[in-house]
């Protein structure tokens, strides 16, 4: 199995590409469910989550096209409803063909999902939206069934914002009998990008990107041409790792406008960040400053970013605490950088970090995606070498970051190993 093998100390220096996100791109590919013929999408990252929802698209029916950035599917007959566990297990975001089933078809068999172990994040909100809009469903041999000739349009009043129930829902609206409207939406800029895709398609999507969507169903929908939006959270990634140890980094292809509260919490330490147009230019000061932060959903700070702030929190002169609000399990990255010699404590949902932390080498395993990142940029600020293990995790989110990384000028690899 592969490692990543980081030699610490130096400085990033450089430009880099973004990528196209994968957040946004999943459920993009999922909507081309609703619009039968031709759909081209643009900008797609090439990552395993991407060609896994590729691939459960191909054993609905979809011929599937990957020119990588451009991918073509062709959702013209689709004539198997199902998304097997065998795929589903491995990503949450599957469960993202849920709703454009049912409203194309008027059934589907989905397996409850899998994915990163950081929480709970049960399904149970989509349920509730769909059987609103009058599906009917049952849960047999760890499969969702689903089944409604024609979904309604419905009041949705999620209890807590959810960006996939979100998304399931505006999906499933598009080509609804009547009027959804959605109260306490996700505000993310996927959700944003997604209602670009549905609208150009024909559908009749309002208020995207704030709490309240307004959805009139159509008949139906056109296939069509998309962009995908670029990552936020890899951009804020190499933000960091620009900031430590002195770095400077020019990020291309960005939209600034997504990352204002990474942007803002990196100044707050006492990085500089210019903006201009589609690109920021990040530069890490002499010392940085220690920070507290909480993460929260958009507009705030991103769940996705707490682990490469906590290493951004070891380099800096102080105490910084960091509270994770978002999931309860989001901390398992911890006892790995602990390994390396950082001072954290955690209690409850809050950590907090003493520095600079003097770390040290070693090999660590990561838990989930975002850990992987975190590992990696401490990996970047400690002395001698660092071995990162189960860098699958990487490869669901992060397009080409070893290649990235060393085109800054990190030390950095990507090995195979017997032992691993």
């Amino acid at each position: 199995m592969d490692q990543i093998v980081i030699e610490g100390g130096a400085s990033l220096r450089g430009r880099v590409v973004i990528s196209g996100a994968k957040n946004a791109a999943l459920p993009l590919i999922c909507a081309t469910i609703l619009a039968p013929g031709r759909n081209v999408l643009n900008n797609v990252p090439r990552l395993g989550d991407v060609r896994t929802v590729l691939k459960l698209l191909a054993i609905i029916g979809a011929e599937v096209d990957m020119e990588w950035p451009r991918v073509v599917v062709d959702t013209s007959e689709l004539d198997n409803p199902v998304a097997p566990y065998e795929l589903v297990k491995t990503m949450r975001a599957a469960i993202l063909v849920l709703g454009p089933l049912v409203a194309r078809y008027g059934k589907a068999k989905v397996s409850l999902p899998g994915g990163c172990a950081i929480g709970a994040r049960p399904i149970n909100l989509h349920l509730k939206a769909l059987e609103a809009m009058g599906a009917d469903i049952e849960i047999k041999r760890g499969y969702v069934e689903v089944t409604c000739d024609r979904l309604r349009g419905a009041r949705i009043d999620f209890p807590v914002a959810t960006v996939g129930g979100t998304e399931n829902v505006m999906m499933a609206a598009s080509l609804a009998d009547g009027v959804t409207e959605i109260n306490n939406a996700a505000r993310e800029p996927e959700i944003e990008d997604l209602a670009d895709l549905l609208n150009a398609m024909g559908a009749k999507v309002e208020g995207a990107g704030t709490s309240r969507i307004v959805i009139t169903g159509v008949d139906s929908l056109r296939a069509v041409e998309h962009h995908v939006i670029p990552d936020r959270i890899e951009a804020g990634t190499f933000m960091v790792g620009a900031a430590l140890n002195r770095g400077e980094v020019e990020l291309a292809g960005v939209r600034p406008a997504h990352l204002i509260p990474v942007i803002d919490a990196l100044r707050s330490a006492g990085a500089s960040v210019d903006i201009q147009d589609d690109r920021l230019f990040v530069r890490g000061p002499a010392e940085l400053k220690p920070f507290n932060l909480t993460t929260e959903p958009h507009p705030g700070f991103p769940t996705d970013m707490q682990a490469q702030f906590m290493v951004l929190a070891l380099a800096a002169r102080g105490t910084s605490m960091i509270t994770e609000s978002i999931f309860e399990n989001r901390f398992m990255h911890v006892p790995e950088l602990v390994r390396m010699g950082a001072d954290i404590d955690i209690t409850s949902r809050s950590a907090t970090i003493v520095g600079p932390a003097r770390l040290e080498g070693a090999t660590v395993m990561a838990t989930d995606l975002r850990a992987s990142a975190s590992l990696i940029l401490a990996g970047l600020i400690a002395e001698g070498t660092t071995q990162v293990l189960r860098v699958y995790h990487l490869d669901r989110g992060y397009e080409n970051i070893v290649e990235k990384l060393g085109g800054l000028g990190a030390g950095i690899q990507r090995v195979s190993s017997e032992f691993f």
